[in-house]
């Protein structure tokens, strides 16, 4: 298995520390570029700020520690970027700003990337770009399941952002050739917080209907991530970030019938299957999730 030296941006945040975990656990080097350092063995850390075109370049030029000064043969070349570093969502900080971080800075890290050679860049979309999760008021999908060819419409700050970062990733993909892969990443879920929110999930079903039900466990997020860095060659592509299932105990069917009354299904649905659909990762990246809920929440 080749072993990958990867520049990862955010990785202090919730979702990055385990994506980070899982590829340390693949062998990979990790340097984490973040405002603040994440304390994990065998990682890297660069504070810097991806607001700042040039610190993106000076990052991705850098060494990643100084174990790397011994060969002598000058700075080794970063086989990957994933870039995770953002407001992760609206109400954090005022909208304008929430905009201008999200979209400036994905800019730069990825200018920096493909002006630097660095062929495979990952950058973390999200779920709120189909437009359910902050919309105003209660707004229905035009179609479920939700997959990757949906005409995404969010109404807010962050998941416009976040629209605006997949059109950025298209626009260097065909510049460059390089592969750029955007990762609609579900609502994510660490490992102790299943005993503390699904419960509450399963009671009151209706607090999950803006998240269209999805989840994605932390540590299956690292596989996506792993697996996008192995598969080559597809060019600019936007994936599902989510588990199988999802987050409730109804039926699928159920669920649209009774939190999107009136939506169309553009096919027929597993009992359980996710809504917010994680077919494309099954069936492209080879995804076999390992963290299903129902290993972590009994249900009577």
């Amino acid at each position: 298995m080749t072993k990958l030296r990867i520049l990862f941006t955010g990785g202090s945040g919730k979702a990055g520390k385990h994506a980070v975990r899982y590829l340390l656990d693949q062998g990979h080097r990790v340097m984490n570029v973040d405002m603040v350092p994440l304390n994990l063995p065998g990682v890297d850390n660069l504070i810097a700020d991806i607001t700042d075109s040039g610190q993106m370049f000076n990052a991705m030029s850098s060494y990643a520690g100084l174990d790397e000064l011994e060969p002598g043969n000058g700075v080794p070349r970063f086989d990957a970027v994933v870039h995770f570093a953002a407001v992760p969502r609206i109400l954090i900080r005022p909208d304008n700003d929430t905009f201008r971080v999200n979209t400036i800075g994905t800019y730069n890290v990825i200018e920096a990337a493909v002006k630097l050679g660095i062929k495979k860049i990952i950058v973390a979309s999200s779920e709120t770009t189909y437009g359910i999760c902050f919309s105003d008021g209660k707004t229905n999908p035009k179609v479920l399941p939700l997959e990757e060819d949906y005409d995404v419409d969010p109404m807010d700050s962050y998941g416009l952002s976040k629209v605006v970062n997949e059109t950025t990733a298209r626009s260097f993909q065909r510049r460059s050739g390089f592969d750029i892969y955007a990762l609609r990443i579900g609502n994510v879920i660490e490992p102790h917080e299943y005993a503390e929110l699904f419960p509450n999930y399963f009671k009151n079903p209706e607090v999950r209907r803006r998240n269209a039900f999805c989840y994605i466990d932390a540590r299956d997020l690292g596989q996506i991530v792993d697996l996008c860095l192995k598969k080559d060659g597809l060019g600019y592509q936007v994936f599902n970030a989510g588990n199988d299932h999802n987050g409730a105990i109804i039926p699928s069917k159920e669920l649209v019938e009774k939190f999107y009354p009136g939506v169309p299904l553009s096919r027929v649905l597993g009992e359980h299957e996710a809504l917010f659909s994680n077919r494309k990762i099954r069936e492209v990246l080879g995804f076999n999730e390992e963290h299903n809920w129902r290993k972590y929440v009994k249900v009577d």
